[in-house]
């Protein structure tokens, strides 16, 4: 699998690269500005992207600009950001056009290697993958506005997982539960988000998500 990291910071690029390499991930780029990124992105057109938000020259939101507009050229570019800390408006940029295969962590997640090797081969294979913290914010946004008042708090707790990314037989393993109750827990929440239930984890995830950011 071919990936193109960005990553200004030299000792973080390097344990990054490293630890995909170690785990047969193909780094065929490894840059340290935007307009790196961007010739990478187009020229070596790879499987998956991890991009810091912040890159030079402007440190504000080029890694995200860069990944938004390879996205347009190339509709459902899987790609991974990565951000220092938690901003609703980035997470929502990223998930505004619902392909999937797309992803936000916290750089704090990279340090756990399973962790973050598991968002990148989730991301890749189409899934979404949001961090916990970034659930939570777009969560209580949403609860803000009333939108999730009538979920029970079981609901709520599978809400959030679901869109972490989590299967039903993760979910079900985390709060041990059977699968089957899991199933008429994610039924009873699109009851009364409104929203129509599907098969698919992914585009599950990303209903929710829409719904959220709405």
């Amino acid at each position: 699998m071919r990936v193109v990291l960005a990553e200004d910071l030299f000792l973080l690029r390097d344990g990054l690269t490293r630890t995909l390499r170690e785990h047969g991930f193909d780094v065929v780029a490894a840059v340290d500005n935007e307009p790196g990124l961007r010739r990478a992105l187009h020229e070596q057109r790879p499987d998956v992207a991890v991009i810091d938000v912040r890159l030079p020259p402007g440190f504000t939101d080029e890694g995200l600009r860069a990944a938004l507009d390879a996205r347009r050229e190339r509709p459902g570019l899987p790609v991974l950001i990565l951000s220092q800390y938690v901003d609703q408006l980035y997470a929502q940029e990223l998930l505004a056009g619902g392909e999937g295969a797309v992803g936000y962590l916290l750089k704090d997640r990279v340090t756990h290697t399973a962790q973050f090797v598991d968002a990148v081969r989730t991301v890749a294979a189409g899934g979404t993958v949001l961090d916990p913290q970034v659930v939570a914010r777009l969560l209580a946004r949403s609860d803000a506005r009333g939108t999730t008042a009538a979920l029970t708090p079981r609901e709520h707790d599978v809400l959030t997982m679901m869109a972490e990314g989590r299967s039903n037989a993760a979910i079900a393993h985390t709060l041990h539960i059977s699968e089957s109750a899991i199933a008429k827990h994610t039924a009873g929440i699109f009851a009364k988000l409104r929203i129509e239930p599907s098969a698919d984890d992914n585009r599950r995830v990303l209903a929710v998500l829409a719904y959220l950011r709405r």
